[in-house]
């Protein structure tokens, strides 16, 4: 019999510990949505600076961690290419001109052909005349007629196609000096252009080569970017980038300031995905920016989308089948609005004296 009891009393309490719930009722609260997002620190204006000629880097004018000016020359490049290409661009240039300006035999021999027709025609033109009065007075015979008008005719003709020939002859020679006379000033700039110079004022934050090395057009030759301005780099989920505007509060901790918080407002978004990770980009500006900040410091942020003040709210963990809560009356459906990681704002379904259940 004692068996008995203490089975029985074994059993009331097992099920009287398995039937406890988790349970609360909602409380009101504030609550804040935002986005979270890893965050890279980048100077404004950064770019890669890259070289117009190739060749070999002679010297480095500027050191790393230097600030320069706009106009300021960063490396020095030899090449002969270019004074060899200058050469050869002068003399097409001078060959050019030679034949245009008539010096040459084109356009000459063009002329003097012209002057030959012209006197020909004239011939043939006066002794067509003639034999044309003669024939007009029944004097002659018809062929001598017409063997004299077609002799003016072919004159003329002639006379026409060389002219032609000359104007085309002069207008290609004319296109051919502007052509050289191009090639010639720009094989002078390219000739002249042996130091690569800065674009902006700023900060050289990299130099990528050594006196002696090679220099390509294709590779960069320095890094360079605002000394003072720096922008906050965030990659956005594409779930999310819709909720993301211009001038939203942005709430950002660096690995590198452990511990301190720093604001800044959404300054731009950028329309394309990158497909590769399904994210966009979007930056950020400091409201104050840290002491020191360098190219590439990481990080996170929280955007902020939306705050309320005193709504009812219930943790996520009571949540389920996304929108329905467990209650003394069975699953309920609520209208959700805000939420955060930790907690859900509850537009209606429920009320402050609800009891809900953890689900299991």
């Amino acid at each position: 019999m004692k068996k008995l009891t203490l089975i029985f009393w074994l059993i009331v309490a097992i099920t009287s510990c398995t039937s406890k719930e988790e349970k609360i009722v909602p409380v009101y609260k504030s609550i804040t949505e935002s986005v979270y997002t890893s965050v890279t620190i980048q100077p404004d204006s950064l770019y890669q600076v890259y070289a117009s000629v190739a060749g070999i880097l002679e010297k480095n004018l500027v050191e790393e961690n230097q600030v320069i000016s706009k106009g300021t020359a960063i490396v020095q490049v030899v090449n002969n290419a270019p004074k060899l290409n200058t050469e050869n661009a002068k003399l097409s240039l001078t060959l050019a001109k030679e034949n245009y300006n008539g010096n040459a035999a084109i356009l000459k021999g063009l002329k003097d052909e012209i002057v030959a027709a012209k006197i020909k025609f004239r011939n043939d033109s006066i002794n067509f005349v003639r034999q044309q009065n003669l024939w007009n007075q029944k004097i002659g015979s018809k062929v001598a007629y017409d063997t004299k008008r077609l002799n003016y005719e072919l004159s003329l003709n002639d006379l026409q196609l060389i002219k032609n020939n000359y104007n085309r002859t002069e207008s290609q020679l004319l296109n051919t000096v502007k052509q050289a006379e191009n090639n010639y000033k720009s094989s002078l700039i390219n000739t002249k252009d042996f130091r690569v110079k800065s674009s902006i004022t700023g900060k050289v934050y990299a130099l990528f080569k050594e006196p002696g090395e090679t220099i390509t057009t294709t590779a960069p030759v320095a890094t360079i970017g605002s000394a003072t301005n720096f922008i906050i780099e965030m990659l956005v989920d594409e779930v999310d980038i819709v909720k993301i505007s211009k001038n939203q509060k942005v709430i950002i901790s660096l690995d590198a300031y452990n511990g301190r918080i720093f604001t800044g407002k959404v300054s731009k978004i950028y329309p394309l995905k990158d497909t590769r990770n399904q994210t966009f980009k979007v930056e950020a500006l400091f409201d104050k920016a840290p002491e020191k900040l360098y190219p590439g410091l990481s990080g996170e942020a929280n955007i902020i989308i939306n705050k309320k003040d005193s709504v009812l709210t219930i943790p996520k963990e009571y949540l389920a089948d996304f929108n329905k809560v467990k209650t003394d009356d069975g699953l309920v459906d609520i209208s959700i609005g805000l939420q955060n990681m930790e907690f859900i704002e509850v537009l209606s379904g429920i009320s402050k004296n609800t009891t809900i259940y953890k689900p299991e």
